[in-house]
């Protein structure tokens, strides 16, 4: 019978399931062991996994190159990430198993043999050589010279460095030097050399796309169980796990495939990262159709009578019958509908947290100066007003804006920063003085692509029903219309909004968006800052509650709180 080691290095599935076991987690589930597989079969020297955000692909291909070293340790593997800090945190996890797994003890790194750091170092039962065991490395660092039998890419593609179609061809020309680093295979028998890409992708241009024609065997592990329809957009690249599972029928589509995420945990991860990130970073589905390749859509939208100074603490978004708005006529993609709120009874209406005026000036050229007005309540924005003029920075423009900031009696102007060096704010500031005095300042600067920026703004907010439009502001901007101005339909904020892709240029103005999306960034941002001091105030309540619980049962003073007493928190 064979002994426990003779199996785990004989089989990874083996070896995985006891690294598991002994750094304390639990059995790894049937996607993982399925991954597994996939990394010890012979699909070929060139393989891509790419499974959703959070299913420990790149831990259970640390198990992997340890597992080979445990094999062969005369092995050289390189690990090539976006970053040197991702690619180093990979190493560092690497060698953390080696040292403290007893049996893993002969791979331990020796004093003044080899290389015994975090970015580069040689097991101890390697022989003596120039090149270290494992080695980590960012994907346009020193990789040149470097000579290896596996090359892990770890999460190369990142938003960083996939924006642009230039940034996606430099990255795609980068990876192809893997050929000249990888060790041609030999005849002594020993394993094949590998070529393993880990990733999630970031883009419908994505690398991943790119490798099949390069000879690499692409598998897939999205989150949930894909209709057949879907079967399509993987290229026969589906895990066969899950393939089964699709075949089985409606009753299996749309179920976690892992056993550690389930319906509700998949539905924040859509909540927060939208239905285009959704698609792209869990569901794997880079071949976005017309709904998906247009995110931002009317039915999402709560649209209400909104009142200047109070609001409902809760708005329920509905999706019925009785929800559905037909006195605005859409201008929407085909098929898109408004809907308003259902009604809760016993409601209570409470003062707004705050509101905000975001502008975006547009000097002197064919762009409007666009406004929006966002207030907020309870985590949830109501959007006032939204729209433009003709102006840039003129006098009457601007006063325009300031009687605006008035009667909606707004607490702070965030201005587009990307104009004039901040002449738009000092402009603005003497006028506001006179009319509406009130914080202004210049918006946070960005360097992401605008079109990008707005929707990773918007989407999740519609996609959770957090954003309230004034009905009439509505209707005002689908009917307004003006024959002198040929693109007066391109100016529409719903035209801009059901528009908007990620393609640079998508929009031929984008002049109402914009100042949303700002505004709306301005709450987001002001949102995680007041969870977070919620969550320490909440901690604090716990603690004062356990010190009383303490306080009763150790002195026995229960009922004479109120009482005068020596007893403090800090001196018990």
């Amino acid at each position: 019978m064979k002994t426990t080691e003779a199996r785990a290095k004989e089989d990874f599935k083996v070896f995985l399931w006891l690294t598991w076991k002994f750094l304390g987690l639990p059995e790894p589930t049937p996607m993982q062991y399925d991954i597994a597989a996939f990394l010890q079969g012979d699909a070929g020297k060139r393989k891509v996994i790419q499974a959703f955000r959070g299913i420990g692909k790149s831990y259970i291909t640390s198990a992997y190159v340890i597992w080979r070293l445990f094999r062969d340790p005369e092995e050289n593997i390189l690990v090539v990430s976006a970053s040197k800090d991702r690619s180093d945190a990979f190493s560092r996890f690497t060698k953390m198993v080696i040292h403290q797994m007893p049996l893993l003890r002969s791979l331990i790194p020796r004093h003044g043999h080899g290389f015994d750091s975090i970015e580069k170092f040689t097991v101890g039962s390697a022989p003596v050589s120039q090149s270290p065991s494992v080695k980590s490395v960012g994907l346009y660092g020193m990789i040149t010279g470097t000579r290896a039998d596996v090359i892990i890419a770890d999460d190369v593609e990142v938003p960083n460095n996939s924006e642009t179609a230039t940034q996606r061809e430099k990255l795609s020309e980068r990876v192809k030097e893997f050929a000249a680093i990888l060790k041609p295979d030999d005849d002594s028998g020993g394993g094949s050399h590998n070529v393993i890409f880990l990733g999630t992708p970031q883009n419908e241009d994505s690398l991943y796309n790119k490798l099949p024609s390069r000879g690499y065997v692409v598998r897939n592990w999205p989150a949930r169980v894909p209709h057949e329809s879907q079967l399509n957009k993987y290229n026969d690249g589906l895990s066969p796990a899950i393939l089964e599972r699709t075949r089985m029928g409606k009753s299996e589509w749309g179920k976690p495939t892992d056993t550690r995420f389930d319906e509700i945990e998949l539905q924040e991860r859509e909540g927060e990262y939208g239905r285009t990130g959704f698609s792209l970073q869990f569901m794997l589905d880079t071949a976005l159709s017309d709904m998906d390749r247009y995110p931002l859509k009317c039915r999402d939208m709560i649209v209400f009578d909104t009142d200047c100074d109070i609001a409902p603490e809760k708005m329920v978004w509905g999706s019925g019958q009785h929800q559905i708005i037909n006195d605005i006529p859409m201008v929407g993609l085909p098929g898109d509908l408004f809907h308003t709120r259902i009604v809760v009874e016993g409601e209570k209406w409470l003062a707004y947290s705050g509101s905000v005026m975001a502008i975006d000036p547009s000097g002197r050229g064919k762009d409007e100066t666009g406004y929006a007005v966002v207030k907020m309540l309870h985590g949830q924005l109501f959007v006032r007003k939204c729209g433009g003029f003709r102006g840039g920075y003129d006098t009457k423009t601007l006063t325009k804006l300031a009687h605006i900031a008035k009667q909606e009696k707004v607490d702070m102007v965030i201005v587009e920063p990307n104009f004039g060096d901040g002449m738009f704010v000092e402009l603005f500031k003497p006028i506001m003085r006179d009319i509406h005095p009130c914080t202004i300042e210049d918006a946070p600067r960005s360097v992401h692509q605008k079109e990008a920026r707005i929707i990773n703004v918007l989407e999740p907010l519609l996609n959770q029903h957090r954003m309230i439009f004034d009905r009439e502001m509505l209707r005002n901007d689908v009917t307004h219309q003006d024959e002198t101005d040929n693109n007066y339909i391109h100016r529409k904020l719903v035209h801009q909004l059901t528009r908007i892709t990620r393609d640079r240029g998508a929009l031929k103005h984008d002049d109402r968006i914009d100042p949303l999306a700002m505004a709306s960034q301005y709450w987001v941002d002001q949102i995680a800052v007041s969870v977070d001091e919620q969550m320490l105030d909440h901690r604090s309540d716990l603690l004062e509650k356990d010190l009383e619980k303490f306080r009763d049962n150790v002195f026995n003073i229960k009922g004479r709180r109120n009482q005068k007493t020596w007893l403090t928190p800090m001196g018990i």
